[in-house]
């Protein structure tokens, strides 16, 4: 299952160049609930909620949201391998808390601190 991050989700939205091939999108996704709110806030903040609404939407609807539930933001306060910002750690804390309960995650994200953080916690990365 794919973990998807905003770096992604809005490289994908926002058409940039850098954007995963068509099978990619195919695949099971989950993320944190904080992947909507991060998706709306950049939409929001450069005025493109009404030509991009629709398709975030879509996206958002498509995958699976992990609750911030307290065991994940438990985790988010402790350590970790290496310093991590504030939302990276609620990530990398989602991304733990579904592999404690066996599931098979890859990272999907173009967000070079946040794939070091993955990398120092042992977290497979998604091919890009």
């Amino acid at each position: 299952m794919i973990y998807l991050d905003s770096s992604v989700a809005l490289a994908h939205l926002l058409t940039e160049l850098r954007t995963p091939s068509g099978h990619f999108w195919r695949e099971p996704m989950i993320a944190s609930r904080l992947l909507e709110y991060e998706i709306w806030n950049r939409l929001n903040a450069r005025k493109l909620d009404r030509s991009h609404g629709d398709e975030a939407r879509a996206l958002l609807g498509r995958m699976s949201l992990l609750e911030l539930a307290p065991p994940v933001l438990e985790r988010a306060l402790e350590p970790f391998p290496i310093p991590v910002r504030t939302l990276d750690a609620i990530h990398l804390a989602s991304i733990e808390f579904l592999r404690s309960r066996g599931q098979r995650i890859e990272l999907a994200s173009y967000d070079e601190r946040l794939l070091a953080g993955a990398r120092a916690l042992g977290i497979s990365l998604a091919d890009l």
